[in-house]
Order: structure tokens, then sequence, then C-alpha cells
């Protein structure tokens, strides 16, 4: 039987006593809320939460997953396929960061039929981009891979960095032909400025999509990545290190 999805506020994350059940509930991993401030966005994400969306006859809410399982890549265990090694070395595109955030979000919605990065969401993740400062180290982040010739954006995504981890959201790649994998291009290009920037760890969110495996990343319980999470995002990395990402 499906566990009742159970409403959470802020008022809840602001009780140690709330938050201790919720990290030790082993039999609920989703949670719900129509609370769209950037307050407890930031407050879900810390605590390891991934926010996606559900729709409703009331209206789009809020669906904060505390994941039972996570994938996490160590850049120690990074895999380049030759087919990506050639594309780096034909090095015809380049990798961007936070230009061009609006066409993202339009690529997501083009790109994937069941887009949960909408409406209300997509307006949140807008405001925490363009207006919140980065505190508690916490940072919207746009990627993007661009045509060195064209200037057209190939693939891009959202997610976001606290302390010295980065969380992936959602991303897409053009279908194009002759752009192949070039949406691998761009995982391989991030996860080798990450590694670059002195960050710990790349959040990549539920582990078994093939594309996660083949890159690198390594299955982890809550309880695995919560620990290795709780010290990471402590971890500040300088202003001067992050420069435009």
């Amino acid at each position: 039987m499906q566990p009742k999805i159970y409403n959470i506020t802020l008022q809840h994350l602001e009780s140690e006593h709330y938050k201790e059940m919720i990290l030790k509930d082993m039999t609920n991993d989703y949670y719900w809320s129509n609370d769209w401030s950037q307050e407890l966005y930031v407050k879900l994400a810390q605590m390891g939460f991934i926010c996606t969306t559900y729709d409703t006859k009331e209206g789009l809410v809020l669906l904060p997953e505390l994941q039972f399982e996570y994938g996490i890549l160590d850049f120690k265990n990074l895999h380049i396929s030759k087919k990506v090694q050639k594309l780096i070395n034909k090095n015809d595109s380049t990798l961007y960061f936070n230009t061009r955030f609006d066409e993202v979000l339009q690529r997501f919605s083009l790109q994937h039929k069941n887009n949960w990065l909408k409406d209300e969401y997509a307006i949140l993740l807008k405001e925490l981009y363009t207006n919140h400062k980065e505190s508690n180290n916490f940072k919207i982040c746009c990627i993007e891979l661009i045509s060195n010739e064209s200037k057209e954006l190939i693939a891009g995504e959202i997610g976001y960095k606290i302390g010295k981890t980065y969380t992936s959201l959602s991303g897409f790649s053009s279908k194009e032909k002759k752009y192949n994998n070039y949406g691998k291009l761009q995982l391989v290009l991030l996860a080798k400025h990450l590694e670059k920037e002195g960050f710990n760890f790349w959040n990549l969110g539920h582990p078994h999509m093939v594309y996660k495996q083949k890159l690198g990343c390594i299955t982890h319980s809550r309880e695995e990545f919560l620990k290795r999470w709780n010290r990471a995002i402590k971890l500040g990395i300088s202003d001067k290190i992050y420069g435009s990402f």
C-alpha cells in the first residue's frame, strides 16, 4: 500500500524533534507543500530533500523527496567514454554558467512532455536565481553547453550548490543528430569543472538511471548519503573559486 504523503511546513523544519523523525522515517520519502517560499525551499534542500512537483485538483504542489537512495558521483569515479573523449578533443563547444537561465527553462518544457519544473516552481527557481543572495552556502546554478561557432544552446541543466556539494534538478540535450553524445559531454565537462573547483561530490538524485551509472555514480543509502551530505554542506568554497558559477 502507498504510504500517506504528509504535508511539510517551515514550522516543521524549525522543530529539531520533527526533523529527526523525518530523517529516521524509512517508510515515507515523499511529502507535499503549497508553500512556495524561498526560505522553505532552501531549508528542504539543506536537509537533503530534492523537490519536484505534482498536479492536484487544487493546483500544483511542491513534492519534496527525502530519497531512500541517492546517486553520488565522486570525481575519481568519473567515466569518460571514447565518444565523449572525441568530442572533448574536437573542442567545438564550451561550458558556460548562468548566462541563459530562461532559455534553459524553456528547453525543459519543449523536450519533456511531463515537465515538473513549471509554473510556481519555475517562478520560485527564478526568484532564487535572480534575487536570493548567496547565504547558507546555497545558490541556484544554470549550466549551458554552447556551440563555439553558432552559439546555439546544445545542452544544459539547472541545479544548486550548497557548501561543497552540487545537486542536479533537471536537464536537456539537443535531439539533432549532429549533437549525438553532447548531452553526455555536458555532464563530463561539468564533473571536471566541479572537481577542479573543489567540490566534494555531485548529488545526482535517483541513482538507477543508466546514464548516471555510466557516468560513474555510486548508490548510497539515505543514511550513508546524509552523513556525507551534512559534512560537505557546512564547508564553504570562496567566491573567488566559484567565480560565475
